[in-house]
């Protein structure tokens, strides 16, 4: 009878093979990793260091008279060839395994690791825009594909710990920031859960996270939140760069289709009604030039998912956001939610949320639509409903539906079924079916804004 890991090589409790070391230095051998182009300049130095040596010992201690100079010079040439080409092996491998090496990994996620780490670094250029859980979501999942990767995120954000930092220290709010700081981080697993450690007790600490503290202490300690961000960065080890939209106090307001208007971020999704139209205070907000170029070097820019007036459209109505995003030449993809949310789009379906999108910006902010095709009821333990697309036409935007929801939190996206459809669809691999203009009328300009 074999033990689970027994020399069978497989696993008696669970029934799968045990992976062998083997598997792992053939994938560290495969094709496009780097590690055997250094291997074969460290071997190749090695046997020039070597013939070097040899040649001066036998040619300077040969009986046979000779001048020592220039044996011993045309020895240091093969010497030094030789070490020059180990060194830079030795280089080359370090800048290859070191990152991953020295994080404390099972050895199997070490092999990983370097065997994608190549395929990441010339993975597309790819810009997030959104903030909350969902952009967090959708960074996970792409995290495993491509390191060029730009997060950009609203600051609008005034309740709970966020709002109340924001109010006593006058910095950005740091909530969002710090959820894409944990979803796109290499960290050990206990830093990423101490940054989003929340203090249930303590006066004054009750409901801060430990991450927004992080954040806040970092901007006194750097003199600036873009500082606090880069050194948070460092600290979690984040694939990709995280970015304010703008350094403004952004303040929002809404107009409501009775005519009402409610200002604040977090009095929007509490106070229900329809909205109409999204503002944001100051108008002129600066758009952060590191966001700009992110946008405009681009090869997909990724609209959502999110709150769609909360956590998309603040970014969006910066004036310097929003133009880049119209003259980009990136793809342009826009997430539609799994689900509605309650105070912000009850009773939206795709073409619903794709049309409060270019009610506020222009016509032409997506080329793509990514929804879920196969809308569950959510049950009882869920607000909001499933999001579906009931047919309606979305002018120059292209539908691509596939299956999108976490089983387990069915009001989310799963970020690996979402991080492959958005690149399937950059890459042309999903499906994406076009809708006429409604009516069978003229479309509007591309670039008309409403």
């Amino acid at each position: 009878m074999h033990t689970p890991n027994s020399p069978s090589g497989r696993n008696h409790t669970t029934g799968s093979a045990t992976p062998s070391p083997w598997v792992g230095i053939r994938k560290l051998m495969a094709v496009g990793v780097g590690v055997k182009r250094w291997l074969l300049l460290g071997g190749v130095g090695i046997a020039i260091f070597s013939l070097g040596i040899a040649y001066l010992l036998v040619r300077g201690f040969s009986f046979r008279p000779a001048p020592i100079l220039p044996i011993a010079a045309e020895a240091a040439i093969a010497i030094a060839i030789g070490a020059a080409a180990m060194g830079l092996a030795f280089y080359g491998l370090y800048r290859i395994l070191a990152p991953v090496v020295f994080a404390r990994t099972s050895f199997d996620t070490m092999v990983h690791n370097i065997s994608t780490r190549r395929a990441r670094g010339r993975g597309p250029k790819i810009v997030a825009i959104g903030g909350g859980t969902g952009q967090s979501v959708l960074l996970r999942g792409l995290k495993e594909h491509t390191d060029n990767l730009s997060a950009i995120i609203t600051v609008a954000d005034d309740g709970g710990s966020s709002g109340r930092l924001r109010k006593e220290f006058g910095l950005l709010p740091p909530g969002d920031f710090r959820n894409c700081l944990v979803a796109l981080s290499d960290a050990e697993k206990t830093v990423t859960d101490l940054f989003q450690y929340r203090f249930q007790q303590g006066q004054g600490l009750e409901g801060h996270s430990f991450g927004n503290l992080f954040i806040a202490a970092m901007t006194e300690v750097t003199g600036s939140f873009e500082a606090a961000l880069y050194e948070s960065s460092r600290v979690l080890a984040v694939r990709g760069q995280i970015l304010p939209s703008t350094l403004s106090d952004l303040r929002l307001s809404a107009r409501l289709k009775d005519g009402s208007t409610i200002q604040g971020e977090s009095t929007i999704t509490t106070h229900g009604g329809q909205i109409e139209q999204l503002f944001i205070d100051p108008t002129e907000a600066a758009a952060y030039p590191a966001a700009v170029q992110a946008i405009l070097s681009a090869d997909l820019v990724v609209i959502g998912p999110g709150s769609l007036y909360t956590s998309i459209l603040p970014n969006l109505l910066v004036s310097g956001i929003q133009e880049a995003v119209r003259n980009t030449q990136a793809t342009k993809v826009y997430v539609c939610n799994v689900a509605t949310q309650v105070g912000e789009t009850e009773g939206y379906a795709v073409a619903d949320h794709l049309e409060a999108l270019q009610r506020n910006t222009f016509r032409s902010i997506a080329d793509f639509v990514v929804a879920n095709s196969d809308p569950k009821a959510l049950g009882r333990r869920f607000l909001g409903k499933p999001v579906v697309h009931d047919g309606r036409p979305l002018g120059y935007a292209r539908l691509a539906q596939t299956d999108l929801v976490d089983p387990w939190h069915p009001v989310r996206h799963d970020s690996t079924k979402l991080a492959q459809a958005v690149l399937d669809v950059y890459h042309g691999r999903l499906k994406a079916t076009s809708s006429p203009p409604a009516k069978g009328g003229t479309p509007v300009a591309a670039d008309t804004p409403r």
